[in-house]
């Protein structure tokens, strides 16, 4: 784990690229044994590669996802509200991870 510094980040890719490597890899662990695998792949490739993680303060984090999350998924079929569920479920096992990796939970 690293030392957390909210400044640094600001450059986030620079300074901390493997700890998010990290939370984003135990999220997607942990989905794909809950979730069909097919539609988690598909979300961590389509959508939340074009995420963006940022800070809120007091050990928060949030995921900022690109526009139109649906309408990005391709290759596979599944509803727009079990898809918004799962995408959900997803981001929200991130920031946990974030938390986790950045020594906050």
């Amino acid at each position: 784990m690293a030392d957390f510094d909210p400044d640094k980040f600001e450059d986030k890719y620079a300074n901390y690229f493997p700890e998010l490597q990290q939370a984003y890899k135990n999220a997607f662990n942990r989905m794909n044994d809950t979730y069909d695998s097919e539609l988690v792949h598909a979300i961590d490739q389509q959508v939340l590669n074009e995420s963006e993680p940022f800070y809120e303060g007091d050990g928060e984090f949030r995921i900022e996802l690109p526009e139109g999350p649906y309408e990005r998924l391709s290759g596979v079929v599944v509803e727009e509200e079990r898809f918004e569920k799962v995408l959900e479920q997803h981001v929200e096992e991130i920031e946990t991870e974030l938390e986790r990796v950045f020594g906050f939970a």
